[in-house]
C-alpha cells in the first residue's frame, strides 16, 4: 500500500486508483440506460411513469451511503497517510455496521409513510399502484443499496479499486440479466424492476464484503472494532454530509429546471431529459476521476506530504481538464444527431442539441469543480466541501435561473447551469487559494 501511495509515480497511482472507479461509473451509466429500454419495453405508460417516479429513492439511498463511504473514506485516507492504523480499522468497521442502520431506520420510515411520500414524489391515480409495487420492494431492500457505497469507498483507501469496480459491475451484470426476465417474462412488471434492482446490490454487497475480509489489511467489518469516539464520528459526519447533499443537489437542479422548462413546452423537457442522460457520458467519467484520486489525496495530506499533494492535484487539474475538453468538442459537433438517437421528434432533436451544446461548454469548469470539492473533503475542511456541496446545482444555479428568465426569458433559462459551472469553479478555486495562503502563513508562523 505504501508503494503506491508514498512511491510510485504520480501518473501511476492517479490511473491505478482512478480507472476501475471510472469504468464502474461508465457500467453503472449503461445499467441505468438498459434498465430504462426494458421497463419502456412493457408499452405501459402509466407503469413507466410510476417507476421513474422512484427514481429519487435512489439518490436519497446515495445520499446516505455517501455519508459514511465519501465521510468514512476521506477520513481513513487521511489516518493511513498518518500510519494509525488501529483507528482506521474502527473507522471502517462504524462505517459499514453506520449505514446498514441507518438504511433500515430510513426505509421503515419511507415504508410507513408510503402514501404521503408517493403523493409528494408526484403519484397519480392512475401512476400510483405501479409506483407503489417498485417503491415497496425497493424499500425491503433500500439499506443493501446505501450499504454498497461504502466498502467500496473504504477499499479505494488501501489501493483496492479494482476489487470494487468489480463489486458493482458483478451486480449490475446481474441486474441487467434479470430485467427482461422479471419485467418481461415474468411479467412481474414495476415490481420485476425493483427486484431485480436489489438483487444486483445485494451481490455487490456480498461481492465486497468477500474482498473487504480477504485482500484489505486495514479496512474490515468488524463488529467489535465499530466503537468510535464522538470526536472521530464527527469527522465522518463532518465531511459526509456535505457529499450526500451534492446528490440530493441534483435531483433539487433537475426538478427546478424542469418546472422553468415547462413554461415553454413539453419538447422543452423531454429535451431537456436527453441531454442530461447524454451529457452523463462526460460527467460521469469526470466523476469517477474525481472519486479515485480522492484517497491518494487524502493520503498525501494525511502524511504531510505536501510536494506529492501539489502534484496530485495539478495532475488532477490537468486530466479533468483535458478529458472534458477533448469529449465535449466531439459530442458538441455530433449534438443534434445523439439526440435523435433517443427521439425522432424534430423540436425536441432542435432543443435537446441545443441544451446539449450549452451544457457540454463549461465541462472544464466543472471537472474543476470536482477537483476543488474532493481536495475540501479528502483535506477535512468541512465548510469549504459544504459551500461547494450546496453551489453548484444549489444556491448559484437557483439565482442563474431565477435571473436569467427574468431578464431574457428561455435563453436565459437554458444558460443557467453554464453561468453556475463558471461561477462556482471560481468560488472553488478563490476557497483554494486561500486554504493555500493560510497553509503557508501557519508553516511562516511556526
Amino acid at each position: 500500500m505504501e508503494d503506491l501511495f508514498e512511491k510510485a509515480p504520480v501518473h501511476r497511482a492517479y490511473f491505478t486508483l482512478a480507472m476501475p472507479v471510472v469504468l464502474s461509473m461508465l457500467a453503472s451509466m449503461i445499467y441505468n440506460l438498459a434498465d430504462t429500454f426494458f421497463v419502456s419495453m412493457t408499452q405501459n405508460t402509466a407503469l413507466v411513469a410510476g417507476v421513474s417516479l422512484c427514481t429519487p429513492l435512489f439518490n436519497l439511498m446515495i445520499a446516505l451511503g455517501d455519508i459514511f463511504g465519501l465521510g468514512g473514506s476521506a477520513y481513513v485516507s487521511r489516518l493511513l497517510g498518518q500510519h494509525n492504523y488501529e483507528l482506521a480499522r474502527r473507522v471502517s468497521s462504524f462505517c459499514f455496521y453506520g449505514v446498514l442502520f441507518a438504511g433500515i431506520a430510513v426505509a421503515v420510515l419511507m415504508l410507513v409513510f408510503e402514501r404521503p411520500v408517493l403523493t409528494l414524489m408526484g403519484a397519480t391515480a392512475t401512476t400510483y399502484p405501479y409506483a407503489a409495487q417498485f417503491y415497496r420492494i425497493f424499500n425491503v431492500g433500500a439499506a443493501l443499496v446505501a450499504l454498497s457505497i461504502v466498502p467500496g469507498n473504504l477499499m479505494r483507501t488501501e489501493g483496492r479499486a479494482k476489487e470494487n469496480m468489480i463489486g458493482s459491475v458483478g451486480g449490475i451484470i446481474v441486474s441487467i440479466a434479470l430485467d427482461p426476465i422479471l419485467i418481461l417474462s415474468l411479467k412481474l412488471g414495476a415490481a420485476g424492476a425493483a427486484l431485480a434492482n436489489v438483487i444486483g446490490f445485494v451481490l455487490t454487497d456480498l461481492i465486497l464484503v468477500y474482498f473487504v475480509r480477504r485482500r484489505c489489511q486495514i479496512v474490515n467489518v468488524n463488529w467489535h472494532e465499530s466503537r468510535l469516539h464522538k470526536a472521530d464520528i464527527w469527522q465522518i459526519l463532518v465531511i459526509g454530509v456535505p457529499a450526500s447533499v451534492t446528490n440530493l443537489m441534483v435531483s433539487y437542479q433537475t426538478a427546478l429546471f424542469n418546472n422553468y422548462l415547462a413554461r415553454y413546452g413539453a419538447d422543452r423537457v423531454a429535451a431537456l431529459g436527453i441531454a442530461l442522460k447524454v451529457y452523463q457520458v462526460v460527467n460521469a467519467i469526470m466523476i469517477g476521476f474525481a472519486f479515485g484520486a480522492q484517497p491518494l489525496i487524502g493520503y498525501s495530506y494525511g502524511a504531510n506530504d505536501k510536494p506529492r499533494l501539489q502534484k496530485v492535484i495539478r495532475f488532477d487539474l490537468m486530466v479533468e481538464v483535458v478529458w472534458s475538453l477533448v469529449m465535449a468538442s466531439l459530442m458538441i459537433i455530433v449534438s443534434p444527431w445523439l439526440v435523435s438517437l433517443f427521439l425522432k421528434n424534430p423540436a425536441v432533436i432542435h432543443y435537446g442539441g441545443q441544451l446539449l451544446r450549452i451544457l457540454l461548454v463549461t465541462t472544464p469548469f466543472v471537472g474543476a469543480i470536482l477537483v476543488y470539492t474532493t481536495v475540501f473533503q479528502s483535506t477535512a475542511k468541512a465548510l469549504n466541501a459544504f459551500i461547494m456541496s450546496i453551489s453548484r446545482q444549489g444556491i448559484i444555479f437557483t439565482v442563474a435561473i431565477v435571473v436569467g428568465n427574468l431578464l431574457f426569458g428561455y435563453t436565459g433559462t437554458i444558460w443557467s447551469q453554464a453561468i453556475a459551472d463558471v461561477l462556482t469553479a471560481l468560488l472553488g478555486w478563490g476557497l483554494y487559494r486561500h486554504q493555500v495562503a493560510r497553509a503557508n502563513r501557519a508553516v511562516t508562523e511556526s
